[in-house]
């Protein structure tokens, strides 16, 4: 059974009492919250693939585009709080093969979306398949904090989310050969009724399959994870049914200032990393960026993400030696820096520095998660809850960035000035919680 490794006089493994900066010792659950974070970021980064093919078959504006990172990420807002208070009620590992569910179900959902071809189904497969992960995320990343030590959270964070990035290099590079590599010499403006119709169905047949995938090798985790249902007995979660509307909620942790700018950044956070990775592949294939097909802008995604999952495995070891406000700091400013060289140089220079943003962005959202959360104990489901809900960033920031976008005629260089600004606040985030809590 877990253990409770702590210092103190109480006897290990008790379920009864709450130890102050105590940890579960159970090893092979680590395994487990791999592959959860692993298969959540694939199926996230799939999107940046999608979403251009979705583009061209229904003829979309940038900004209409952008509502698949809408639908997905609103997802986090409407689905964060409850699936707290569900992860309270079921425990971690309950909660998460109840998400586990929750996907296998949205992907399934994208049958009836390519039998209709019509794209508002799509958009709802994408909220459903959403809310599941919102689900599990919540359930991953306070689990991998009670795994361990608490001085090593942040490295240990790190490292889960390098395997969160390994997911999404992989999946883009599987997705741009099945999604963006077939029927290349037909586009859709050529088409009309019967035809486009059955365009549409036949190229979104691909889609389909990629997501039928996903379900079975869900269906396997989620079975593994309800073998391990009863693996933490001594989980704790804070109860609060006298307090108020607020406390039950979540929401009064918000007036801990370090809790709520650190809430915001994964706001800014997420909405600069999903936006820059859902619109690569269009300005890679710009004339005066690389001028590249489709299909090859796509594999180039993968370095983008790439770029993270090796930064992740760095950033572990690197976030134990210096402090993590100041490399949160740092990451954000050279972000900045890579994206003002992209969008002022052409070629080669503005498509590889914006593609290593990707490496900017490794350690950011475990770095911020935990600076955020320090010290809240057993209140941990109730931050990662909130801190789901920011990850809704995900959906406003590329709708913005798409808007503007489209108001200065397709000019992504001066779109991209929006998540400079986001890598701005996080910069002064990490400056300011380079001081413990």
């Amino acid at each position: 059974m877990a253990a409770i490794m702590n210092t103190s006089s109480a006897e290990p493994g008790s379920a009864e009492e709450e130890v102050p900066g105590g940890y579960v010792d159970a090893p092979e659950l680590r395994y487990f919250v791999f592959a959860l974070f692993f298969i959540f970021g694939g199926i996230t980064s799939l999107n940046d693939v999608i979403i251009p093919k979705l583009k061209e078959l229904f003829t979309l504006s940038f900004t209409e585009a952008m509502l698949v990172q809408f639908c997905f990420f609103t997802a986090y807002a409407v689905i964060g709080i409850p699936g707290a208070m569900l992860v309270r009620k079921l425990g971690y590992m309950r909660g998460a093969a109840f998400g586990l569910l929750v996907m296998i179900a949205g992907c399934l959902a994208f049958i009836p979306a390519s039998q209709t071809a019509y794209y508002p189904l799509f958009l709802a497969a994408y909220f459903v398949l959403a809310a599941g992960v919102v689900i599990v995320q919540v359930v991953s990343n306070p689990l991998i904090s009670l795994l361990g030590p608490r001085t090593t959270t942040s490295s240990r964070l790190t490292f889960a989310q390098a395997f969160n990035s390994l997911g999404t290099t992989l999946f883009p590079i599987g997705g741009s050969i099945l999604i963006l590599g077939s029927l290349a010499h037909v586009s859709a403006d050529e088409l009309t009724g019967a035809a486009l119709d059955g365009y549409r169905r036949q190229e979104t047949q691909a889609i389909v399959h990629g997501y039928l995938g996903v379900a079975v090798a869900l269906a396997l985790v989620a079975a593994a994870v309800w073998l391990f249902r009863n693996r933490l007995p001594a989980e704790k979660h804070e109860t609060r049914g006298d307090h108020g509307l607020l406390e039950r909620l979540g929401l009064d942790l918000l007036s801990r200032l370090r809790f709520g700018y650190g809430t915001l950044c994964i706001f800014l956070y997420v909405g600069a990393e999903v936006t820059i990775g859902s619109l690569l592949v269009n300005y890679l294939m710009q004339s005066h960026v690389l001028a590249l097909p489709e299909a090859s802008a796509g594999k180039l995604l993968g370095l983008y993400w790439g770029g993270a999952m090796v930064g992740r495995f760095i950033g572990s070891a690197v976030l134990r030696l210096v402090n993590p406000g100041k490399v949160l700091a740092f990451n954000a400013c050279v972000a900045i820096v890579l994206i003002a060289v992209s969008t002022t140089g052409t070629g080669a220079v503005a498509g590889y520095s914006l593609i290593a943003v990707g490496l900017m962005n490794s350690i950011m959202f475990p770095t911020i998660f935990s600076l955020a959360c320090e010290k809240l104990g057993a209140r941990a489901a109730d931050g990662s809850g909130i801190i789901n809900v920011a990850i809704c960033g995900g959906a406003i920031v590329p709708v913005l960035t798409g808007a503007l976008a489209d108001a200065t005629g397709g000019n992504l260089s001066i779109a991209f000035a929006i998540p400079a600004l986001c890598y701005a606040v996080i910069a002064g985030f990490g400056l300011y919680a380079r001081r413990p809590a």
